[in-house]
């Protein structure tokens, strides 16, 4: 009885590291992850809000669009100023040597929000991914801040970086696949019915079935707390998970303005009267590749 005991304790030991392991949003703080395009002026309010309102110390990078340089009065300010920003930091440099300096995340440790401007994603990664900039930022999390991107700032925080190939953003699964990984086990697409890109995360998620593919249209953003995510804006944000399909065979669904998802379960929810789980999504994993 002791032996099976001791069996027993050490096999908890064994998989509590991978139960944790199993979280898929921050534990503290929150995400807001948009799909590129204008805007609405709801989504930047919200990150405003989740950053501690109009006057919280928010930073900007702007790293994905491949500038040399961007100053204090760049254009891509200006859809926070519009909203009532006050105290914004313009953040930027393709230098990992200096993205691992103490002076260079100092605004960062300060912040109460930073936001990933849209671009190609892969200058993100080359620039940041493994530096003291990710470090800053997973702190910023831990003491209740937010983390915001859109288009390219989008795709950077999920863990598998779909796009992220130097020689074009129609490559899929390229030179770069690794993401800042915020919202772990994840890899999330943007643009998608703008572009018609609704179908081009299915190979990513047959290659890879333990990705949750997760692809924002413009206009459009889920806002990430916990191990859950509510949808916000004009558009559709589609689900890839390879353990459900439609009752017709469809490998994708939709999730609506005020539909909410919870990572975890991977159930999507409708309001109404009350919650109630999506109508047609079955729990069938999709048909082995040919």
């Amino acid at each position: 009885m002791r032996r099976r005991y001791l069996f027993v304790l050490c096999l908890v030991t064994i998989v509590a590291p991978w139960a944790v392991a199993q979280e898929v949003g921050p534990a503290k703080g929150a995400l807001v992850i948009a799909g590129g395009g204008r805007l609405d002026d709801a989504i930047l309010e919200r990150f405003l809000d989740l950053a501690g309102g109009r006057d919280a110390p928010v930073v900007v990078i702007p790293t994905a669009g491949g500038e040399g340089d961007y100053g204090p009065y760049w254009a891509g300010l200006a859809g926070f100023r519009a909203v009532g920003a006050t105290h914004l930091t313009v953040l930027h440099t393709t230098d990992r040597a200096v993205a691992n300096t103490d002076a260079f995340v100092q605004p960062i440790r300060e912040a109460r929000g930073v936001w990933f401007a849209g671009g190609r994603q892969w200058r993100l990664a080359d620039a940041y991914l493994h530096t003291k900039v990710q470090d800053e930022l997973n702190a910023l999390l831990e003491r209740g801040g937010v983390i915001g991107g859109t288009s390219a700032g989008a795709t950077i925080q999920g863990s598998y970086l779909v796009r992220g190939d130097t020689r074009s953003n129609t490559i899929m699964m390229g030179d770069h696949v690794e993401g800042m990984g915020f919202l772990k086990r994840t890899a999330i697409d943007q643009h998608v019915l703008r572009r018609n890109r609704q179908f081009d995360l299915i190979p990513v998620i047959e290659a890879h079935p333990e990705l949750l593919g997760i692809g924002i249209d413009e206009a459009t953003a889920i806002v990430v707390q916990g191990n859950r995510f509510q949808v916000m804006g004009a558009g559709y944000v589609l689900i890839f998970d390879h353990e459900r399909q439609l009752d017709s065979g469809g490998q994708f669904y939709f999730l609506a303005p005020g539909d909410r998802f919870d990572l975890k379960t991977r159930v999507a929810e409708r309001p109404g009267q009350s919650w109630t789980p999506l109508e047609r999504v079955q729990p069938k994993p999709w048909p082995a590749r040919r």
